[in-house]
């Protein structure tokens, strides 16, 4: 059985960081593509930032510049690094990885 655990989540201010980690279990962590998506009150989730298993990068058009998500296969895990955060950012942050879905992280920017 696959498992995804998001951690990292948390209350931070505007232009601050926080790094995400999504902990991959029961699973041939390396081969596959790893996705982080968020999801705002409201709105619709979306995808923020996508990595293949050779290390091909995609981002949303809003945090392109500010995020970058990375891998490490030996430690079955994926980060997502948020830089000059915004309050437009709140939102809970979900890992993914084929039809997996972790149960999220919450992120608040605010001051």
């Amino acid at each position: 059985q696959v498992q995804l655990v998001e951690s990292g989540g948390g209350l931070v201010q505007p232009g601050g960081s926080l790094r995400l980690s999504c902990a991959g279990f029961g699973s041939i962590f390396g081969v596959y593509e790893m996705a982080w998506y968020r999801q705002a009150p409201g709105k619709q989730r979306e995808l923020v930032a996508f990595i293949t298993s050779d290390g091909t990068t995609h981002y949303a058009d809003s945090v392109k510049g500010r995020f970058t998500i990375s891998r490490d296969n030996v430690k079955n895990t994926a980060y997502l690094q948020m830089n000059s955060l915004k309050p437009e950012d709140t939102a809970v942050y979900y890992c993914n990885s084929m039809s997996y879905w972790g149960k999220g992280t919450l992120v608040t920017v605010s001051s």
